[in-house]
């Protein structure tokens, strides 16, 4: 593998303006949708279905309203979290230490355990997916699903098979979960109005769901993906731009069809019980087949989320210039070997233990974010001479007192899932 630059997730760099400029337009255009796709992916985990599925038996439309809040405050922090990393060509950490001698290595800490939580479940995802599909025990299963993933980074050519693979398996989850939602007849109109009219306000359910789309390592996974594949510099804003909310929009899709696909359900008046409740409305509302089609959208999420915790993790603890693709690799295996070990042995209920870590890394968030729009706002020289729009600037800053006020409503509630 380490004879491939493209390994462990690290794309050849693109050729130099008017070398092969078609194959040149091709290579970052296939680049950017891995990296959208990487960072959909990542969100779009056991975790992800978990909270959207608690979320909506306890607010029902309601939850519609936290939704949107979510999609608007994610696009506005995406959109300065990857313009500072793409334009400066640097890695979030490598930005901190800049800052504030240190301080890049407190935020690689912090994200490394958020990811190893996060992957935890991921895992535990994978193997309740292979139950759900083939009938396969779900520790036997997310052992398998383990060795597939590393199976992956050892391939010859890893970034060119992790961007395709997110793509593909991306796309897979979004139909087959249109297709429960449309079988289940969710009340539309009356989810549209909680938009705008909720009849309930959560808190806790808000700061998930940005900490479960763009918190801890998921927020940095399409960025440090691009950096790795040399789209870097103000030549390429534009598709920096464009790339950060369209990977928002490709999750806020996905999280729309799963909440109507549930919403049906429980407003037909199904009792999803309390264990897997997102397997119970799936097979709810389209017998055997929604349960086979769960269990393909729960493995789907599943594997492409180990992916993409395990890439960006062990991003935050090497050097994009001086780390080798062996020791990047060796790393990347050594970390999904140990979140499957813990998988394997650890006592928290699933479901908790995945909104836990979504509302954990919501709390997180704002650490990460500060140091970003400080660089943007203070550190101008990190930025190669690009003037950074100060719309955006307001904008990213406003959000970012959001999350503060999220994360300080949400601490009890995140305590409480564990009284």
């Amino acid at each position: 593998m380490a004879s491939d630059p493209s390994s462990a997730g690290t794309a050849p760099a693109a050729p130099p303006p008017g070398a092969a400029g078609g194959r040149m337009a091709s290579s970052t255009r296939s680049t950017l949708l891995g990296a959208m796709f990487l960072m959909a992916t990542s969100a779009i985990g056991p975790g992800f279905i978990t909270q959207t599925t608690t979320f909506t038996v306890q607010l029902g439309a309601a939850f519609a309203f936290a939704i949107a809040v979510s999609i608007v405050i994610d696009i506005a922090l995406q959109l300065n979290v990857w313009r500072v990393i793409g334009v400066s060509g640097r890695r979030a950490q490598e930005l901190g230490n800049l800052v504030l001698p240190g301080l890049g290595w407190v935020m690689a800490g912090f994200l490394l355990a958020g990811g190893l939580v996060f992957n935890i479940g991921n895992v535990a995802g994978a193997g309740l997916g292979t139950d759900a599909m083939l009938g396969l025990d779900p520790r036997i299963g997310g052992a398998v699903s383990a060795v597939v993933a590393i199976g992956i980074f050892l391939s010859r050519r890893a970034g060119v098979a992790v961007d395709r693979i997110v793509v593909v398996l991306g796309l897979l989850m979004i139909v087959l979960t249109a297709y429960i939602a449309i079988t289940s007849g969710p009340p539309v109109g009356r989810a549209l109005r909680n938009v705008v009219l909720p009849e309930d306000v959560s808190f806790l359910a808000i700061t998930t769901l940005v900490g479960g789309t763009i918190g801890g390592y998921i927020v940095y996974a399409g960025a440090h993906r691009l950096l790795d594949s040399s789209i870097t510099g103000t030549e390429h804003v534009r598709d920096i731009t464009r790339g950060s909310v369209t990977g928002i929009v490709i999750t806020g899709i996905m999280r729309v069809v799963l909440f109507l696909a549930i919403l049906g359900v429980v407003a037909g008046g199904a009792d999803l019980g309390t264990e897997n409740q997102a397997a119970t409305a799936f097979q709810t509302a389209a017998g055997e087949v929604g349960l086979r089609v769960f269990g393909i959208v729960l493995w789907a999420a599943a594997i492409t989320s180990v992916i993409g915790a395990s890439y960006t993790s062990v991003s935050f603890v090497t050097s994009r210039t001086r780390t080798s693709d062996r020791t990047r690799t060796l790393l990347v295996i050594g970390f999904i070997a140990v979140t499957t070990l813990a998988f394997l042995l650890i006592g928290a209920a699933p479901t908790t233990l995945l909104v836990f870590a979504g509302a954990f890394n919501g709390l997180l968030l704002p650490i990460g974010i500060a140091v970003l729009l400080w660089v943007a706002t203070r550190r101008t020289d990190l930025l190669n001479g690009y003037r950074y729009p100060r719309w955006l600037l307001a904008v990213g800053w406003t959000a970012w007192l959001l999350t503060l006020y999220l994360a300080a409503r949400s601490v009890q509630p995140v305590i409480a899932l564990f009284a």
